[in-house]
């Protein structure tokens, strides 16, 4: 017979949306951890976790009523303190032997039931017994109060008991239920008793509801409370209930607004509203973001992407006459809209241009400077990518200029998130260039893992010197990230310009690119250039982002090891370490790679011409001409780009490279040939690394 659920309730006031699913399920994984280590549980067991605004809950299917008996052992004293010199039990050990008797249950404990055992270096003894389970109730009671110990509360609320007593959590608690099948288990916690009994929907609900079974818990709350316990299914109910009632048009619902309003509810219901088409003269974005950031409403698009005057919202009530909700709704949504409006009116009275003197009044970082300097910086390396590429260097500077003015809009400022995006709509207004105006957008991006490149030549040319400028300029003055912390996004900014000189192909050396930034910040004294550490971290964020696009570490390091300046071909040079690996004579040569790397590095000759006549062994002879003879065609296929046709190549060398290595001795007592040897090897590792190290294959 299988042992019964287990059912856990805490019934609250509304509990913080933005916390309720974490605190659901710390919740369930605390009470869950608790009884684990009691043992109550089976290897079958089944938790489903519950939270809902106000309740948190958790069932846990096969629990026992009673922890198993267990064998324990224990240590009591170490001989030489146990036995007195008569070898007879001293008054430690007795005093021990009365304490363990209390504690285990066994009564007189006698020195015949010890175990003598090596213990280190000495003998102890031990007393081996069987403890007893302990029932549900106690071990549950103290996993309850562990977890709520340890709960996600964003902030304590002190509140009074009916008894007057004042106790603390996260909201209010009414009640608290705990039953073991259909038995109630004694628990207390927060001055309350636990019950049988929960409340409902705090409208749609028939009273307290009774839990007869443990085993019905969700579906009592379903059929009679209306509420729907699971955040899951909760969630998933709203997402089929907006598509199906958006139709045609195309439902805007972030999954961070969807947890938020799943949070909100209990019972969710979608009801569709309108607002005034005048609005829709305003960026969409701005509406957008309004109505789900102001009022939690999900916006719809048509098919071309254009923004509808309907709206959605999701009520925690059901009604057959849902006409006073949605007016309300309406009328509620009206003055945000009317806000996005003015703002967006008021905005275009002055033009881009005309803001830039105001960035001298916003400081961007009080070691750095003013966003006006810092727009100068951002404008000059912006000029001199432009110039590198190829691109045009006048539209790459005006967009750098324009780039922060946005920030003094009132659009902005109300919305800080639409920073770009109205820059790009007010200086299309203000008669900017379109690249220009792309470029205020733009210059943001990638904003974050797998967003969008710059689309636009200066887009691209500013958004590197945006991105650079701050990880050059605040790793420079001390503020370089550790550990988990970076709170000036550094990561982000690295991945961001590696993502555009790797997938743009841009043939921009890096080194460069972190001199020229550096220089930036010439007269400021208390800036320490940083180039050489930023570069390291660029490396190996480099990596990161190469093991993402699923090579292989080997290869990467391969690649990566050699820290190649530009970036604008590694890709296809990692293709093409892949599929030199994979040819026959790859592990030879990687390991003969290797072995003359080490040789090189330990040498301290300078590796001149090799000069065939001091060649005297046959395999140094062969190796020189198979040398010889492959050369033009390793150099011609670098030079035209076929990195996997250069490392090919080296195949035709296996054998020359391995009897090398079985005849000749490189160390030869003479000087003359020793140097020679190392001649050789130096322009054979030269012509084997062109593309990648291939040592880092060898096992």
């Amino acid at each position: 017979m299988s042992n019964p659920t287990l059912l856990l309730e805490l019934f609250t006031e509304e509990l913080p949306p933005k916390a309720l699913a974490k605190l659901g399920e710390a919740f369930a994984a605390g009470i869950t951890q608790g009884l684990q280590s009691r043992h109550f549980l089976s290897p079958n067991s089944v938790i489903t976790s519950y939270a809902t605004p106000r309740r948190l809950a958790v069932s846990i299917t096969q629990v026992l009523p009673v922890s198993p008996d267990k064998t324990l052992r224990e240590k009591v004293l170490p001989v030489s303190v146990a036995l007195d010199k008569d070898g007879l039990p001293s008054a430690p050990l007795q005093k021990k032997l009365a304490a363990l008797s209390a504690s285990s249950g066994v009564a007189e404990i006698s020195l015949a039931q010890l175990e003598r055992a090596a213990d280190g270096k000495a003998d102890s003894f031990f007393f081996t017994y069987s403890a007893a389970g302990v029932p549900l109730q106690q071990g549950l009671q103290a996993a309850l109060e562990e977890a709520v110990a340890k709960l996600p509360i964003p902030k304590l609320m002190s509140y009074q008991r009916p008894d007057g007593a004042t106790v603390q959590f996260v909201r209010p608690v009414h009640s608290l239920l705990a039953l073991h099948g259909a038995d109630i288990i004694g628990l207390t916690l927060l001055g309350l008793n636990a019950g049988r009994t929960t409340g409902g929907h705090r409208f749609l609900s028939k009273g307290e509801l009774l839990i007869e079974q443990a085993d019905s818990y969700s579906l009592v709350l379903r059929e009679q409370g209306k509420v729907i316990a699971s955040v899951a299914e909760r969630k998933e109910t709203i997402r089929s209930a907006l598509l199906a009632s958006a139709g045609a048009d195309t439902t805007l619902m972030p999954e961070a607004l969807l947890d938020e309003v799943t949070a909100l509810v209990e019972w969710p219901v979608v009801y569709a509203c309108e607002f005034e088409t005048e609005f829709l003269t305003v960026p969409q974005e701005c509406l957008i973001l309004t109505m789900q950031t102001n009022q939690k409403y999900f916006a719809l698009t048509d098919a071309q992407g254009k923004l509808r005057s309907r709206f959605l919202i999701v009520s925690n009530l059901a009604t057959d006459t849902p006409q006073h909700i949605i007016v309300g709704n309406e009328r509620v949504v009206r003055p945000r809209l009317s806000d996005a409006k003015f703002f967006f009116e008021q905005d275009k009275k002055k033009r881009l241009i005309d803001r830039l003197p105001g960035l001298a009044n916003v400081v961007y970082h009080n070691k750095l400077g003013t966003q006006a300097q810092r727009t100068e910086r951002v404008t000059a390396l912006a000029v001199k990518i432009a110039k590198s590429l190829g691109y045009d260097s006048a539209l790459a500077e005006r967009g750098a200029l324009l780039a922060k003015t946005d920030l003094l809009t009132d659009m902005v400022g109300e919305f800080p998130e639409l920073q770009g995006i109205m820059g790009s709509y007010y200086a299309l207004h203000d008669g900017e260039h379109a690249e220009v105006a792309q470029v205020m957008s733009e210059h943001y991006q990638p904003r974050f893992a797998g967003d969008a490149l710059p689309a636009t030549a200066s887009g691209t040319a500013v958004a590197l010197a945006d991105k650079l400028e701050t990880l050059v300029g605040i790793w420079g003055i001390g503020l370089a990230p550790t550990g988990d912390k970076d709170p000036f996004a550094l990561r982000r900014h690295a991945l961001g310009v590696l993502r555009m000189l790797v997938e743009k192909r841009l043939p921009l050396s890096l080194q460069q690119l972190l001199s020229d930034t550096a220089g930036l910040f010439a007269d400021n004294a208390q800036f320490k250039d940083p180039s050489a550490d930023v570069a390291v971290f660029l490396y190996d964020r480099l990596r990161g982002l190469l093991r993402e696009r699923g090579f292989a570490a080997n290869e990467i390091e391969a690649v990566v090891a050699q820290c190649p300046d530009s970036l604008a071909n590694i890709i296809d040079r990692l293709h093409a370490v892949k599929i030199f690996a994979a040819l026959p004579a790859a592990e030879s040569l990687s390991a003969a790679n290797k072995r003359i790397t080490n040789i090189l590095k330990k040498t301290t000759q300078s590796s001149g011409a090799v000069q065939p006549a001091l060649l005297q062994e046959a395999a140094e002879q062969r190796l020189y001409q198979d040398m010889a003879a492959l050369k033009p065609q390793v150099d011609s296929a670098f030079a035209q780009g076929d990195f996997a046709a250069t490392l090919g190549a080296l195949a035709h060398v296996r054998e020359a490279v391995d009897g090398f290595f079985t005849d000749v001795m490189v160390m030869a007592e003479d000087p003359e040939l020793r140097a020679n040897r190392i001649a050789l090897l130096s322009e054979l590792h030269g012509m084997m690394n062109q593309v990648a190290d291939i040592s880092k294959l060898a096992g």
